[in-house]
């Protein structure tokens, strides 16, 4: 049974029943990184050599081990939680076309066994440290690899059955990784004469956004928090909020600077039928963090969560990149002691 409790109490984030970040301009967040690559694997043989580096041949155990050791080292600069997923994320930082097979579900939806092993060593890892766990299930590039709409519930009644039978209590659930890609960007695909579709199977969509959630909460008797998070810029969508899911999952990427962020927040807390729920940004790939202003703060400052994407840019070394792989899990790049440095900092002082 799990050691650690993740809850929301008045729009704001607990763990074990205390506010996070207690007396600092970060109390009540969540503040987090994206860490999809932790569980990492490729299951075609014609793109694994892709991901050999530094240390030999692609191990996906040895990855999710190196990710682990690095866990207390996180914490200890006040990093609170770490998204994952069962699809995990691009590997090239972003990729419309995967032909890689990083899946944690058979075509009928079955979870494996080992990738379901190596998830809940991430997820004992961080509960032993009093971390969460932001625990996607579906990926653009990857749900087309599951048969049908049969197999995508499945999918979803093997991730709660299985996060029941662990009793894990430090798991926040997010059912899909930008959902509303089509909506958001298939119009000027269109305009382009390319393809306009992301997810295959409609009802990971926006537009069923409720479905799904409806339906991973009455699985598990509205036993884990759960939401599905939107595009980078994206004000929150209108089906979502119909939802009511538990927290927003807003991403910070293709926006234009802080105020970007700012207007995004402000125009999420406008719309129809959101009730007051906690905001998380968790993947946002803007940094300038030794700037006065920018993303991380602007969010902070409208007391919303913020969520660290960091991907391997042109010319950067393997070294660079939690979202790419092979995977540097240390504080080996600027831009990760940038974040980690500026976090620990506002942890530690008072507001």
């Amino acid at each position: 049974m799990s050691q650690t409790t993740v809850s929301i109490e008045d729009s704001r984030w607990f763990i074990n029943d205390a506010v996070t970040y207690p007396g600092t301009r970060l109390e009540g967040l969540l503040m987090n990184s994206r860490m999809v690559q932790a569980t990492f694997d490729d299951l075609n043989p014609a793109t694994r050599s892709r991901w050999d580096g530094p240390d030999g041949v692609w191990d996906a155990e040895a990855n999710t081990d190196r990710f682990i050791a690095q866990l207390p080292t996180y914490r200890a600069h006040g990093l609170l939680a770490v998204t994952t997923n069962f699809q995990g994320g691009s590997p090239e930082g972003y990729s419309r076309d995967q032909p890689w097979e990083n899946n944690a579900f058979g075509s009928d939806g079955t979870l494996r066994d080992d990738y379901a092993a190596r998830m809940g060593r991430v997820i004992d890892a961080c509960d032993a440290l009093g971390m969460v766990v932001i625990l996607g299930l579906f990926y653009f590039g990857q749900d087309e690899r599951l048969n049908d709409e049969a197999a995508v519930i499945r999918a979803v009644d093997q991730v709660a059955d299985w996060l029941t039978r662990r009793g894990d209590g430090n798991v926040v659930v997010e059912i899909a990784n930008e959902c509303d890609l089509d909506g958001r960007y298939g119009p000027e695909r269109a305009a382009r004469g390319e393809p306009t579709t992301w997810y295959e199977h409609e009802i990971i969509r926006a537009e069923r956004a409720g479905e799904l959630i409806g339906w991973f909460r009455e699985r598990t008797s509205g036993g884990f928090l759960v939401s599905t998070s939107q595009c980078g810029g994206s004000v929150l969508h209108p089906d979502i909020a119909a939802a009511q899911p538990d927290l927003l999952l807003l991403h910070g990427n293709d926006t234009r600077g802080p105020d970007a962020i700012r207007a995004m927040i402000a125009a999420s807390r406008e719309v129809p039928g959101y009730a007051g729920q906690p905001i998380v940004i968790n993947e946002d790939d803007h940094f300038n963090f030794d700037q006065p202003d920018n993303h991380l703060l602007a969010a902070v400052e409208s007391g919303v969560s913020w969520g660290f994407f960091d991907y391997r840019m042109a010319g950067e070394g393997h070294a660079q990149g939690y979202q790419s792989v092979p995977t540097d899990w240390g504080m080996s790049s600027e831009r990760k002691r940038g974040f980690f440095g500026t976090l620990k900092r506002a942890a530690e002082a008072a507001s």
